[in-house]
């Protein structure tokens, strides 16, 4: 749920935690880039955090109940994927899934790109160049249809 509501990497992701948490965001700074985001929590999340303890180093733990490294936490995904029976997903898989589901709904370049941190448009598409053809193309031409908002033609007889 972090990952897929989050769209964050593994290495950002395995270090979230309470302490994260403000006003109903959670604050990332990236691992890789630097960056630091605010990331609103959505009800589904919410919902899933709201079963974690609050006194907790982080949100995953280990069956220890320590904190996951990252490749500890690569290993135990991979795990749960081929227990699934989903050899071709990835905890990297969840974070272009965030994507694509924001592109799918919508969402500008800069808004996905506020939420994954990536820095340039190139880098989104990447991730986003899969998002559903056909229920992109249903909403276009439902926007084109949409005479209320669009009366005069751009192509007048």
């Amino acid at each position: 749920m972090l990952m897929l509501n989050t769209a964050q990497r593994k290495s950002d992701t395995v270090r979230m935690g309470w302490a994260d948490v403000s006003n109903g965001m959670i604050r990332v700074q990236q691992q890789k880039t630097k960056k630091e985001l605010m990331i609103p929590i959505i009800p589904a999340l919410q919902e899933a955090l709201a079963i974690l303890s609050k006194d907790a180093p982080n949100f995953l733990l280990t069956e220890y109940g320590r904190p996951f490294s990252v490749a500890g936490f690569g290993n135990w995904m991979r795990d749960r994927c081929d227990e699934a029976g989903l050899p071709n997903c990835s905890s990297h898989g969840l974070r272009k899934a965030c994507a694509r589901r924001l592109a799918e709904r919508g969402c500008t370049l800069h808004e996905i790109k506020a939420i994954t941190g990536h820095k340039t448009d190139a880098e989104v598409r990447r991730y986003t160049d899969k998002a559903d053809q056909v229920h992109l193309a249903h909403r276009a031409l439902a926007k084109l249809q949409d005479t209320n908002k669009n009366p005069k033609s751009a192509n007048p007889l």
